[in-house]
């Protein structure tokens, strides 16, 4: 059933179009790439070049601005300190001044020291007339320096830093341009794709998959025939044969059972439990751990017989040794079917084993590329394959028997029973709805935010966590939207 279910999906006008669609999304995500490697190459790889020679010449600007301003406070310091040079000789040469006059009109001092302190007064008033010229000249010098510095340089200085930062804006109104000019350059070819989605999606026949459906899951069954009456009565009242009700029994009326049966052995019915599909060779109708398990228990069966094929051979081996060496035991002859049998048989099984080994490493390989990102991924996407089932379960058991319909005396309780599932799983903990999940995908299971439901079956690596409401309802949710506490010896509701 699984494979006429997909064969039959092949021909749904919706898959063709969904087909279709996909093959628009690949194009459409070409054009993204283009777009992409254009602002890498266009605008982000020339907005960073740009910027890092920005980050130079800003930084020079800046370093010629701190050497003004340095060369600016060295001129104030060697004026404030020619300032204080001649300030400090003027009041020499005060007390200077203050000592000559008391000498001189000391009538006690001598002569000498009259003219010693006239001397001092001179030297003093000498001195105190250098460092007035040098504190001019200091301020003179300082107050040029200053002018330029503010009049001159720095004004220099943030025009140039003007300039920098209007060829930045120039430079970003070219970037914004190339990125328009690249969106523009693919809008034809994605105008294309939609419009082809468009076709797509208009070219859906919902008649025309409904009939599919109906062409190719169509019981056969043909309804019963109305049942005769049948008269008890006649053996009471056999004097009366024209007012007793009869109705004959026609050949054509009656339903044979058997018959019916065996038309309907292997057709789909509706309202009985649903068969499962056969199981492909390499289980790929599985989702990656169940698969991934199956082909490894097929694996480690057919290494034991492997085994078994070995030690049959070394057996029979010794077996016609021992024949060769004593004839009268049997003849070594006898033993070279079985052996050649044995040789063939271990060959076949490490076909089957390479085979497998082989199937093995590429689920394993799609296993460990989907956990990794497991996170990154899409959450709302389609439920992994092989879920074919409408209730989303697994179908894991590859030879189960295709139940034929109901027999035409059935209770009417047994459709009921015909709905009831195999025994349920047992729940190995429970979890918490982080976030809430519409569940609208095949086989999901809607919950809301701060919902409490059993886990019955953990994540093994898709992303999707099988869980159990209070009520019996089962699904699969997303393994990052629920809080998972894994309990033992917990049971189902």
């Amino acid at each position: 059933m699984c494979v006429c279910v997909c064969v039959l999906s092949v021909r749904f006008t919706s898959c063709i179009a969904f087909f279709n669609i996909l093959n628009e999304l690949n194009d459409y995500a070409g054009q993204r790439e283009v777009v992409a490697e254009e602002m890498g190459h266009r605008v982000y790889g020339e907005l960073m070049r740009y910027s890092h020679d920005l980050k130079t010449e800003r930084k020079m600007h800046l370093q010629e601005g701190r050497k003004a301003q340095q060369y600016l406070d060295m001129c104030w310091k060697q004026m404030d300190n020619s300032k204080k040079k001649f300030e400090r000789e003027c009041r020499e040469a005060e007390k200077a001044q203050q000592s000559y006059e008391r000498l001189d009109n000391d009538t006690n001092a001598t002569k000498a020291d009259v003219e010693k302190a006239k001397q001092q007064l001179n030297l003093r008033t000498h001195m105190a007339d250098e460092n007035k010229n040098e504190y001019a000249a200091q301020l003179q010098n300082f107050n040029g320096e200053q002018h330029k510095h503010y009049y001159i340089v720095i004004p220099q200085i943030y025009k140039q830093l003007q300039e920098m930062d209007e060829r930045r804006t120039i430079k970003l109104s070219e970037c914004y341009k190339g990125f328009a000019d690249s969106e523009r350059k693919v809008i034809p070819i994605i105008s294309k794709c939609l419009e082809g989605m468009i076709l797509a999606a208009k070219s859906v026949d919902e008649h025309r998959d409904s009939q599919l459906v109906i062409d190719c899951f169509k019981s056969g069954f043909e309804p019963p025939g109305d049942f005769p009456f049948e008269d008890y009565s006649q053996n009471i009242y056999r004097t009366i044969s024209d007012g007793t009700i009869s109705t004959p029994k026609q050949e054509g009326m009656r339903i044979d059972s058997k018959t019916t049966v065996g038309k309907a052995k292997g057709k789909l019915w509706l309202f009985g439990k649903k068969p499962k599909g056969p199981a492909l060779e390499d289980f790929s109708h599985l989702p990656p751990e169940q698969r991934r398990k199956k082909l490894q228990q097929r694996i480690d069966e057919l290494n034991r017989e492997l085994q078994k094929e070995t030690d049959q051979k070394d057996a029979l081996i010794k077996m016609k040794d021992v024949y060769e060496k004593n004839p009268q035991m049997g003849d070594p002859g006898s033993l070279q079917p079985k052996l050649a049998e044995t040789m063939s048989n271990m060959d076949r099984l490490r076909m089957e084993i390479h085979k497998n080994e082989a199937w093995l490493s590429e689920v394993e390989g799609k296993v460990a590329a989907r956990s990794d990102r497991r996170h990154s991924s899409d959450i709302n996407h389609l439920v992994t394959q092989g879920r074919e089932s409408p209730e989303g379960s697994y179908t894991d058991d590859a030879n189960q028997e295709v139940r034929g319909p109901p027999q035409q005396h059935a209770h009417p309780n047994e459709f009921d029973d015909e709905f009831e599932d195999d025994d349920p799983l047992p729940a190995i903990g429970h979890c918490k709805a982080i976030y809430p999940f519409d569940g609208h995908n095949e086989g999901t299971l809607a919950m809301k935010e701060g919902e409490i439901l059993y886990i019955i079956e953990e994540d093994k690596g898709d992303g999707w966590t099988r869980a159990r409401r209070h009520n019996g309802e089962e699904g699969y949710v997303p393994t990052s939207y629920i809080d998972v506490t894994l309990e033992k010896n917990s049971k189902g509701s």
